[in-house]
């Protein structure tokens, strides 16, 4: 059995998680609350791949403490993820996970990517507002 392990997005307890239980909405080992929903989840190179690959739409927030836009846009981001019961959103912070940004060519952040079971479907770079953002979403997870 492979395991991941994941970050509690609610009480920041790291979870170790058979892959086989990503689509059954498991809960944090700690704060007993959704693992996998409701915030944005830290996505890692131990982790993402799992999750990408699942049947859920996966938001990917490619970020660095030190940009500007993609501090401002965190808030968004979050807000957007907690009334989203569709996808799962996922933070990559681009400082500590330099191999993923290398893995999938971000070259400016931030960058938002739209997986559906394992395939980019849509990319935007740079920061939108709340309402942009989500018309934006809205359509991405159409394809």
């Amino acid at each position: 059995m492979t395991t991941i392990t994941s970050r509690c997005p609610h009480c920041h307890s790291m979870n170790r998680l058979p892959i086989e239980r990503i689509e059954a909405n498991p809960s944090c080992g700690r704060c007993k609350k959704g693992l996998l929903q409701g915030a944005p989840i830290e996505g890692t190179q131990a982790n993402l791949s799992a999750l990408i690959s699942g049947d859920k739409p996966v938001v990917i927030d490619f970020w660095a403490p030190w940009c500007g836009p993609c501090i401002n846009f965190a808030p968004t981001f979050t807000e957007v993820a907690t009334q989203n019961t569709t996808a799962r959103f996922v933070k990559v912070d681009t400082e500590d996970q330099q191999q993923l940004g290398a893995q999938y060519n971000i070259r400016s952040i931030p960058t938002l990517m739209v997986f559906k079971q394992g395939k980019v479907v849509d990319t935007l770079n740079g920061a939108l507002p709340a309402g942009q953002f989500k018309t934006w979403l809205a359509q991405a997870l159409l394809k």
